[in-house]
C-alpha cells in the first residue's frame, strides 16, 4: 500500500480552533505509524446534522492549483461597455458582498472570479441592452496571503508573491523552533465560507525520504500552524509525593 506524508478531512471554519486546541489527540495515531496513508477526505459536521442527501450536496470541492482570484468585500472594480459608454462605472464590492449597478440594480460578487463575474454582468444587462459587451478590470483588491503560526521562530502573515511551498513558508517564517512537532503540522485551506480543508503535513518524513513532490504549494489564505512536541510540554518542575528535602546552614 502506497504511504503517503499527507492527509485532507474538511471541517466547518468554527472548528477549526478545536483542531489547533487538539492536535496532538486527533493526529497522534498518524504521526506515530511514521507515515500516513492516503485515504478519501473525511468530513467532520459538528454538531448539526443534516439528510444525507443535502451532505453530499454541499461537500467542498478540492481546489486545483491553477487558483484564479475570487472576489472580496473592498475590492474595487472597474466596468467598462465599449458599445454603450453612458454604463461605464467603477463599483466597490459591499461587505454584504453584492455590487450595485447603474440600471439592473445590485449582483452578487463576493466569491466570484472576473471571467464568472463578467458572465453573471453580461446576463444581468442582457434585460436592458442588446447583446452587452462589457469588460471588468479589478482596480484595487487585498494582496494574496498565507499565516503561519505556532512553534517558529517568526510567526505572522506574509504576502504570497510567487509560487511557494509549505516548507518555503516555513523558511520565510524563521524555521521550525527546537520545540516543533514536525511531524503533525497543519495546513489549514479556507474552501468556501463554511468549509476548510485541514491537511497534516509530515515534514519528518518528508525530509527523511527526501521526497519533496508532497510538499504542498500554497495558495492565497492558507494557514500553517505547527503544534508543540511532547517534550516540550512537559513542565519544568513537577512534585514528587512522598519525597522530602532538608536544607540546613553550609549544605552547600
Amino acid at each position: 500500500m502506497k504511504m503517503s506524508t499527507i492527509r485532507s478531512i474538511f471541517v466547518p471554519p468554527a472548528m477549526v480552533g478545536l483542531l489547533l486546541a487538539n492536535t496532538a489527540s486527533i493526529f497522534g495515531g498518524q504521526a506515530r505509524s511514521g507515515g500516513i496513508e492516503t485515504t478519501p477526505p473525511q468530513r467532520i459536521t459538528g454538531g448539526n446534522s443534516k439528510p444525507s442527501g443535502e451532505l453530499e450536496a454541499d461537500r467542498p470541492k478540492l481546489q486545483k492549483r491553477a487558483w484564479r482570484y475570487r472576489l472580496r468585500p473592498g475590492d474595487v472594480l472597474e466596468l467598462t461597455f465599449p458599445l454603450t459608454p453612458e454604463f461605464d462605472q467603477k463599483v466597490t464590492v459591499q461587505p454584504d458582498g453584492y455590487i450595485t449597478l447603474r440600471g439592473v440594480g445590485e449582483v452578487r460578487a463576493e466569491g466570484q472570479t472576473v471571467p464568472e463575474l463578467t458572465r453573471a454582468l453580461q446576463t444581468a444587462y442582457a434585460k436592458i441592452l442588446h447583446d452587452p459587451v462589457i469588460s471588468v478590470d479589478l482596480k484595487e483588491f487585498e494582496k494574496p496571503y498565507f499565516i503561519v503560526g505556532g512553534e517558529v521562530w517568526r510567526p505572522g502573515k506574509f504576502e504570497l508573491r510567487s509560487d511557494t511551498t509549505a516548507s518555503a513558508a516555513i523558511a520565510i517564517a524563521g524555521s521550525f523552533r527546537e520545540s516543533a512537532k514536525h511531524s503533525q503540522v497543519l495546513l489549514i485551506r479556507p474552501v468556501s465560507g463554511r468549509w476548510a480543508e485541514v491537511k497534516v503535513l509530515n515534514f519528518k518524513k518528508m525530509l527523511q525520504t527526501r521526497n519533496l513532490r508532497e510538499d504542498p504549494h500554497l495558495q492565497p489564505g492558507d494557514m500553517l500552524f505547527v503544534p508543540k512536541n511532547a517534550l516540550s510540554k512537559v513542565k519544568p518542575f513537577i512534585p514528587i509525593p512522598g519525597v522530602g528535602f532538608s536544607f540546613y546552614p553550609g549544605a552547600f
